[in-house]
C-alpha cells in the first residue's frame, strides 16, 4: 500500500509507453485480403471493419436492423465509451450485406455465431481475418482493427476532411485521429521541402562563396 505514505510515493517514477503508429494496408492490399475471404460471411464482415471503419466488437455487434439503406447508414449501438453513433454505408457494402442476408437470413446479429442466434465473437472475427490474410500472402503481425486504420488513412489521402473522419470513427479527441496523418503517405509525398522553394543563388552570391569575401 502506498496510500497515506509519502515517503514511498517521493520516489515512484511515471514510465510511458511509446505511442506506435498504426499499421496500415495499401488500397491493392485491402483488396487482395476481401477477395481473398473464404466464403461471403468472412467478406462481408472484413468488409464492414473496412468500408465503415468500426471496431471489431462493433462488427460482430452489428445488427440486422442496425442497417439503414435508406439514408445509407449503420447504426453502431453501444461502441467504445458505450456510446451510440452512426457510421457510413456505402453502395458497395450494402450490396455485399445484401447478398450475404439472402444467403443466411440471418434473425438478430448480421453476423451469427456457431448457435445461429448470438453473435459471432471477436475472436472468430480475428480468425476469419488471418485466413484470409495468409491466402493473400499478407504480413501475419497485422489484425482486423489494421482494417480500420487503413479506413481512416485512405479517407484522409482522399482529402477528407480530418474532423468528419473523426466522427465516422467515433473518436472523442481530435488527436486521436490526427495521428493518421502520420501515415498518410501521399500527404507526406505531397508536401512540397522548403528547401525546394529556395531562390538559386544569383552571381554575386556564388562569387562571395569562392573567395569568402562579404565585399
Amino acid at each position: 500500500m502506498t496510500v497515506d505514505q509519502p515517503e514511498t510515493t517521493r520516489h515512484l517514477v511515471f514510465v510511458y509507453e511509446p505511442r506506435k503508429l498504426p499499421r496500415v494496408l495499401s488500397p491493392e492490399d485491402v483488396l487482395r485480403l476481401l477477395d481473398a475471404a473464404p466464403n461471403p460471411k468472412s467478406k462481408a464482415a472484413l468488409s464492414v471493419a473496412y468500408g465503415a471503419g468500426l471496431r471489431a466488437m462493433e462488427v460482430v455487434a452489428l445488427k440486422v436492423t442496425d442497417i439503414d439503406s435508406q439514408r445509407m447508414l449503420l447504426r453502431v449501438e453501444m461502441g467504445k465509451g458505450r456510446k451510440d453513433r452512426f457510421a457510413m454505408l456505402s453502395p458497395q457494402l450494402l450490396e455485399l450485406l445484401r447478398d450475404w442476408y439472402r444467403i443466411a437470413r440471418p434473425r438478430i446479429y448480421m453476423f451469427s455465431g456457431r448457435d445461429k442466434i448470438g453473435p459471432m465473437t471477436t475472436r472468430q472475427l480475428n480468425r476469419i481475418y488471418h485466413i484470409a490474410a495468409e491466402l493473400a500472402g499478407l504480413p501475419r503481425c497485422v489484425a482486423p482493427h489494421t482494417l480500420r486504420h487503413s479506413f481512416a488513412t485512405h479517407l484522409l489521402e482522399s482529402n477528407i476532411d480530418v474532423r468528419v473522419i473523426q466522427v465516422l470513427l467515433g473518436h472523442a479527441k481530435l488527436d486521436t485521429t490526427a495521428r493518421y496523418t502520420q501515415v498518410a503517405t501521399n500527404l507526406i509525398r505531397d508536401v512540397m521541402s522548403p528547401l525546394d522553394r529556395l531562390t538559386p543563388l544569383g552571381p554575386r552570391c556564388k562569387d562571395w562563396r569562392k573567395d569568402g569575401s562579404d565585399k
